[in-house]
């Protein structure tokens, strides 16, 4: 079984800063790919930002600049800088893992594994 656990959320004024960090747990011995995602009521879940193993990030075009993701020494743990805060960024954060790998095979597993989600409001 495998536990995505997020914090760091909150509310923050406009123009300010969260970091968010989410930790992996269960029989793993590595995550090929960790990321954020956001949703809103009534829209749909949407990428933030991604991160592989081996380095390579992807963002939603529209937070490049504001936003950096990066992988923690762990491997399995992520985090979100999130700078220069939006009223437009609040929704809830959900932290997602994919291409899971466990011994004895260490195939990926390519299910998407996800946190339950934490808060960001940004507002004054």
């Amino acid at each position: 079984q495998v536990q995505l656990v997020e914090s760091g959320g909150g509310l923050v004024q406009p123009g300010g800063s969260l970091r968010l960090s989410c930790a992996a747990s269960g029989s793993i011995f590595s995550i090929d790919t960790m990321g954020w995602y956001r949703q809103n009521p009534g829209q749909e879940r949407e990428l933030v930002a991604s991160a592989s193993i081996g380095g390579s990030t992807k963002y939603a075009d529209s937070l490049k600049g504001r936003f950096t993701i990066s992988r923690g020494t762990a491997k399995d743990t992520v985090f979100l800088q999130m700078n220069n805060l939006k009223t437009e960024d609040t929704a809830v954060y959900y932290c997602n893992a994919r291409g899971i790998r466990r011994p004895p095979t260490y195939i990926a597993d390519n299910n998407d594994y996800w946190g339950k989600g934490t808060l960001v409001t940004v507002a004054s």
